[in-house]
């Protein structure tokens, strides 16, 4: 038997967003990815290349010499899958150079 886990929504995420900017930008980081994740597959392009470029913004106060560095904390946020690591070329791997 498998438990179906419900996704958060767009909203849900944001609102998680916000309390984790103000005291854990790693996590935030991770919540703009999966922000970025919801809005692309609902088709939302322009939200979800703002989310992308929000993360990367985030990204960009952290090292990323070693993959410990750029691993991610949690697998997923409020449902939505995150990859092993999260740094500049996963996520255009993933949204594509123009994000």
């Amino acid at each position: 038997m498998t438990t179906h886990t419900r996704t958060a929504s767009a909203e849900e995420l944001e609102a998680g967003f916000q309390r984790e900017l103000a005291t854990d930008r790693w996590a935030a980081a991770e919540s703009a990815y999966a922000l970025a994740v919801v809005h692309r597959d609902s088709g939302d392009w322009p939200a979800s290349r703002e989310w992308v470029r929000q993360c990367l913004r985030l990204l960009e106060g952290f090292p990323g010499e070693t993959m410990e560095d750029v691993a991610t904390r949690r697998t997923n946020v409020g449902g939505i899958p995150l990859p092993a690591y999260l740094h500049d070329g996963v996520i255009r791997e993933r949204f594509g150079e123009s994000s």
